[in-house]
């Protein structure tokens, strides 16, 4: 198909749409969590293998900006992957809340600006080939499973629902809502 088509257009529109209004609703739901957590809940680790929330938040940070906002837009930038789960000492709910926004909303500026080509053009990031699509994709389902793990946690440690759904309680509640 060639990419100057409208139909390869809506397609682009369609799945950048999708990805950056994902970023969006995650980074609210773990938002969510991170005001309903002490900090010590958020630096919880059952098991010295377990990460706590703390080191999720700044996996997800370190992630989205190596794969977006430098993999895909071309910013330098340095991670430590392995520091990012070691860290013990405590962040402080308010400040890795402004991390990760200041990381999606950086990531969402790029997100904003591809074209379809710009989509299918390769990237190496953290040692894999891939094209931008791709690592769109790959921060997106990543952001998606550790946001789950977040949310997991949080239930555990509040014994709260966090009723992120409670607009499906009304049978027409869910229209014009994202899944």
């Amino acid at each position: 198909m060639p990419l100057d088509t409208p139909l390869a257009s809506r397609l682009t529109d369609d799945f950048l749409r999708v990805s950056r209004r994902r970023l969006e609703t995650r980074v609210v739901r773990i938002e969510c969590c991170l005001v309903r957590l002490s900090d010590e809940q958020i630096w919880t680790r059952r098991h010295d293998i377990e990460n706590a929330v703390g080191n999720l938040v700044l996996h997800l940070c370190g992630n989205i900006t190596q794969w977006i906002i430098g993999g895909v837009g071309g910013e330098t930038m340095s991670r430590d992957r392995d520091a990012e789960f070691a860290r013990r000492e405590p962040v402080p709910a308010p400040e890795l809340v402004a991390g990760l926004r200041v990381a999606v909303e950086q990531a969402d500026a790029v997100l904003e600006r591809l074209t379809p080509t710009d989509l299918l053009q390769p990237r190496r990031i953290q040692g894999y080939d891939v094209t931008v699509q791709h690592a769109v994709y790959h921060v997106i389902e990543h952001l998606a499973e550790h946001t789950g793990q977040i949310i997991w946690a949080t239930k555990g440690l509040t014994g709260e629902d966090l009723r992120f759904f409670a607009y499906l309680d009304d049978e027409n509640g869910a229209r014009g809502r994202d899944p």
